[in-house]
């Protein structure tokens, strides 16, 4: 799918019963299994050993799942319980008929890809070791909300804050406008500009 080098197939169908049996999975999150995902396979090991990139200080070894859904969509719930299960990173690639859809957590947040069409589908698998190659295809899946400039850990922090400010602006502006209170509103307003004004410095500063 991903056009990986041979070296690194694997292509070994994981029995979804065994992730269930981790400790990780609760109920709910095993309906949901059940009902969206139609099969998980391990696709590809990227090590030393398959693709002659050293490990780096973090990342050991980047494995590739594809999950086969039954619907075109998936909860993110369900690859977190995976990745738990899971002692490796991993990059799911998520497959409804001729689309697929890449999701990669880093730093505990899951990001994913618009879909794709599956022959349409590229991602970039470089780096001087697996920890630099785990960051570039964090950036990559993540479409430009990860700064480049960051370490991925600062970066992911740097997106969490933006999405925060973003919402509780949002929030506040509905408030504001709801607001029968003329002195109220002032006081909204200017709290309003100082979470804009602390934005905006977090996107350019």
């Amino acid at each position: 799918m991903l056009g990986l080098p041979r070296s690194t197939e694997v292509n070994r169908r994981v029995p979804k019963e065994k992730l269930y049996a981790s400790g990780s999975v609760r109920a709910a999150i095993r309906d949901m299994m059940k009902d969206q995902i139609e099969s998980v396979t391990w696709r590809n090991k990227l090590a030393d050993s398959t693709i002659g990139v050293a490990a780096g200080e973090e990342v050991k070894e980047i494995q590739v799942f594809e999950v086969a859904l039954r619907q075109k969509a998936l909860d993110r719930r369900i690859l977190t319980a995976i990745a738990k299960a899971i002692p490796y990173k991993i990059v799911f690639m998520a497959r409804f008929g001729s689309e697929a859809q890449a999701w990669m957590e880093a730093s505990g947040t899951f990001y994913a890809t618009e879909w794709f069409p599956l022959d349409g589908f590229a991602l970039k698998f470089e780096g001087l070791n697996l920890d630099a190659m785990y960051g570039s295809l964090a950036r990559q899946i993540a479409s430009g909300r990860l700064d480049a400039e960051d370490d991925l850990s600062s970066a992911v922090d740097r997106d969490r804050r933006r999405l925060r400010l973003e919402r509780d602006i949002a929030l506040l502006e509905k408030k504001i406008q709801r607001e029968p209170q003329f002195n109220i509103q002032v006081e909204l307003n200017a709290v309003l500009k100082s979470m804009k004004q602390e934005l905006e410095e977090l996107l350019h500063g």
